[in-house]
């Protein structure tokens, strides 16, 4: 009898999932590089390119709208408020999905910026140790006898 194997709940490829980038200054979105075969909600292919989804702003904009009802309505709630505005399905379970990737991307990023400023810190801290250290009293001549080991 064949062993079962346990799930494994990570995706085999994680690299090839999407994300919204920030939206630029004046408010525009802009388009993404299609990974995958599922065309996010907000994005539409590009008819002159099949690897590019240009960005719907109206569906984008009630997404985010969308996100800010998730803390009083429930997700069920909210998907089906987001279809009937929209025009355009999105399940429960896809903006459920959508918004945790988009959380989980987040507190990645600010834990890697977290990393990159002790890194610095600690970088600059060993550069003034050695500095200190290396340029304090001179240099010593190696061929000389030292006093302090001799007194030993």
């Amino acid at each position: 009898m064949a062993r079962k194997q346990a799930l494994n709940f990570k995706s085999p490829h994680e690299d090839q999932t999407w994300f919204i980038p920030k939206q630029g200054l004046d408010g525009e979105w802009y388009p993404l590089v299609r990974v995958g075969r599922h065309i996010p909600f907000g994005y539409e292919q590009d008819p002159d390119d099949k690897d590019i989804l240009q960005p719907i702003p109206a569906e984008l904009e009630l997404l985010e709208k969308a996100k800010k009802y998730l803390a009083e309505y429930s997700v069920r709630m909210v998907a089906r408020w987001l279809t009937e505005q929209s025009g355009r399905y999105i399940s429960h379970v896809g903006l459920y999905k959508r918004v945790n990737i988009e959380q989980s991307r987040r507190g990645a990023a600010n834990a890697h910026r977290g990393y990159a400023r002790r890194c610095q810190e600690a970088s600059e801290k060993a550069e003034k140790l050695e500095k200190g250290r290396l340029g304090g009293r001179g240099t010593r001549n190696l061929n000389a006898e030292d006093d302090s080991t001799s007194e030993s």
